[in-house]
């Protein structure tokens, strides 16, 4: 006979492993279980990034993710203590470099102040090359909160958590269909057919079609933006002793290409932000079709195109152009030369859009009677997904 389960997570990215844990922890002994369609939990935006623990310095006051951010930075940094996972707060710097960035940095510093950050720090050119001898800049902010982590190692640790904790996990399950039945779910994978009485859906990348086909009508669509990096060469690693990020358009919910230091050794640096051709598409050359008509079907990258013509140039040719790439590194550090990059990873942001071409900034869900449903996730939710976790356990509860 098959099992009915209290709670289906739909994704085993380090959001639903974080709420599935969150769920077990509250109701012991709940049937609990986690499909996904990749053979490992974490595969996708939760590993595919840089790795940095996001203090809630740069999202608006009041915000889900300025709340969520400050408290599940010391939420993670507790679970990597107790777990042992390496992870280091070795602080930032966000550098002004011109006369005209000066006034957003100290929007920056306002917000972080109202976000509750500790210990932020103006400082002139020669303070900022006390800390950071190599970086340009005519002021920077110090963010001391801020570090690195190894969240591939969160997410098995979640997982093992999840399974000690009665939850199963069943992998290779990509969902093929939703049906509600007497109030109650069947969901259609791959690996087999399962019933829930309620469903989460932490999709990422794919959360939008996972809504869909549970019957929800969402005016946003997922729209995927390639993020490439580089790593420095091992004879130029001295250049960044911290993390390094120049002062982000406030238009945009991306930080800008700038320099992390990797928990396991070595100097990253990027990304960029470029319209990817596929939801996966990790190389230049991956292309789905189903993907590019979903994107080019949707009047919301028409429309974002149109208003943003010279931002998506300018990122397009970053990506074909190391010279490029290395120019926009050099206004940060500008002893970094093009012969010190070599080729390293990449990420495909998933990036909420509506119709008339706007970037969802802030965490977005939408709740049902027997379901809720995560549809904008990307940065800072890999720092944030304790907090996040269990504020969608309360707001399961609530309802």
């Amino acid at each position: 006979m098959s099992i009915k389960y209290d709670f289906v997570v739909i994704g085993a990215g380090i959001v639903g492993l974080a709420t599935a844990r969150e769920i077990l922890s509250r109701k012991p002994g709940a049937k609990l279980l986690i499909v996904d369609k990749e053979k490992a939990p974490g595969r996708h935006q939760s590993t595919h990034n840089s790795g940095v623990l996001h203090a809630g310095l740069y999202y608006k006051p009041g915000s889900l993710k300025a709340r969520l951010a400050v408290s599940g930075i010391r939420m993670m940094t507790d679970y990597c203590v107790n777990k042992q996972i390496p992870h280091e707060i070795c602080g930032k710097v966000v550098v002004a470099t011109d006369e005209a960035e000066l006034e957003r940095l100290r929007d920056l510093e306002q917000r972080g102040n109202a976000n509750g950050l500790a210990g932020l720090r103006w400082l002139n050119g020669a303070g900022l090359r006390e800390i950071e001898p190599h970086a340009a800049g005519i002021a920077a902010l110090h963010v001391p909160q801020e570090g690195i982590v190894d969240y591939d190692a969160v997410c098995q640790a979640l997982l093992a958590d999840i399974t000690s904790g009665g939850g199963a996990f069943v992998p290779n399950a990509r969902v093929l269909a939703l049906r509600e039945r007497n109030s109650d779910w069947i969901i259609e994978t791959t690996a087999g057919e399962f019933e829930a009485s309620y469903l989460v859906n932490c999709a990422g990348l794919f959360c939008d079609r996972v809504a869909r086909l549970a019957g929800v009508s969402e005016k946003i669509r997922i729209v995927p933006f390639r993020g490439e990096y580089f790593k420095l060469r091992s004879e130029a690693s001295h250049l960044v002793n911290h993390l390094i990020y120049p002062v982000p358009d406030p238009k945009f919910p991306f930080l800008g290409v700038h320099f992390t230091r990797l928990i396991h050794g070595g100097i990253e640096a990027g990304p960029n932000a470029v319209l990817a051709m596929a939801r996966e598409g990790y190389s230049k050359w991956k292309f789905s079709l189903t993907d590019m008509a979903d994107a080019f079907l949707f009047s919301g990258v028409w429309n974002f195109l149109l208003k943003y013509p010279s931002m998506c140039c300018d990122e397009l040719m970053r990506s074909f152009s190391r010279n490029l790439f290395t120019r926009s590194l050099q206004k940060l550090v500008p002893d970094v030369q093009e012969q010190d990059l070599e080729t390293g990873g990449a990420g495909v942001r998933a990036q909420a859009m509506l119709p008339d071409g706007t970037l969802i900034q802030d965490f977005w869900m939408v709740q049902k009677p027997n379901a809720l449903h995560v549809l904008n996730a990307p940065s800072p939710a890999a720092t944030a997904s304790l907090a996040i976790g269990r504020h969608i356990v309360d707001q399961i509860q609530n309802n």
